[in-house]
């Protein structure tokens, strides 16, 4: 089994991190290019940084933050917010980052995904998938079935989560499977995928979600949303058959360290590199 990866995550805004609740009420977390060495040391395995309201300003990402978060790590650096087009993604890869992150523009511009997997390989495309559980769905377990399925989804009912954009603030209609398939096919090297019900609440990730896109797809699924202690961490990776898991809260104000974490999930079974 591959090891599961561990990725600490920058919101930033106005050139310093914050973190709030559902991206609203936010606070300052700190320097990310402080944050970004700290973690680097620490022994995460990649590092996301996103620019959180580049879309809804519109807004380019922060060039000189990424600059400056990239020279401090020896990890991959995975950066969105505000990628808009082709040569948003060509300047954030030549300015440092490795992967680039797409969410707004590949909703209302799907083209975009394989123009960059074309031009740079899949490995550099992450379709950031920010979803919303339906209200008629009605109040179903987070939990998937035991053995990790999610429930299969009956023929005409109504989709269990929506893919909504701009920073979560504008639905789109799109059904969060259906859409991650379409991605998949687009070549999409990875998914990271938000749940906007869980996002910064600490009362862990959506695992029924998170399940549902994972064993559907044969691209990794980068579990966010909810992180508040190290169990939910192992049950976003063995409930929610997440490949990895990317948190903020809890590494940057110290309630858990990356090699805490760490030893946490391998006393529990859970692959990790120490």
């Amino acid at each position: 089994m591959f090891a599961k990866r561990i990725i600490p995550c920058l919101d930033c805004k106005n050139g310093r991190v914050v973190k709030g609740i559902h991206f609203v009420n936010l606070r300052d977390a700190g320097d990310p290019g402080e944050l970004a060495e700290m973690y680097n040391r620490e022994g995460a395995d990649e590092l996301v940084m996103l620019d959180i309201s580049a879309s809804r300003e519109g807004r380019a990402t922060l060039m000189e933050t990424v600059r400056r978060v990239a020279r401090r790590l020896f990890i991959p650096l995975t950066v969105g917010g505000g990628v808009r087009t082709f040569e948003d993604a060509q300047r954030l890869l030549s300015t440092g980052a490795d992967k680039v992150a797409v969410n707004t523009a590949a909703v209302e511009s799907p083209n975009l995904i394989s123009e960059i997997a074309e031009n740079y390989g899949r490995q550099a495309i992450v379709v950031a998938i920010d979803a919303r559980r339906r209200r008629e769905s009605g109040m179903a377990s987070q939990a998937a079935l035991t053995d990790g399925t999610p429930p299969p989804r009956q023929r005409g009912a109504a989709a269990q989560w929506e893919v909504v954009t701009y920073g979560g603030t504008k639905p789109t209609g799109l059904d969060a499977l259906d859409w991650a398939r379409r991605v998949e096919e687009s070549g999409a090297g990875e998914i990271l995928l938000t749940s906007m019900d869980t996002d910064g609440t600490q009362a862990g990730f959506d695992c029924e979600l998170t399940a549902a896109l994972a064993c559907a797809l044969h691209i990794p699924v980068i579990a966010s949303g909810g992180a508040g202690n190290a169990q939910h961490f192992v049950e976003v990776f063995r409930r929610g058959c997440a490949d990895a898991a990317l948190a903020a809260s809890i590494f940057h104000y110290e309630t858990h360290t990356i090699r805490s974490l760490k030893e946490h999930l391998r006393a529990h079974g859970v692959p990790v590199r120490i």
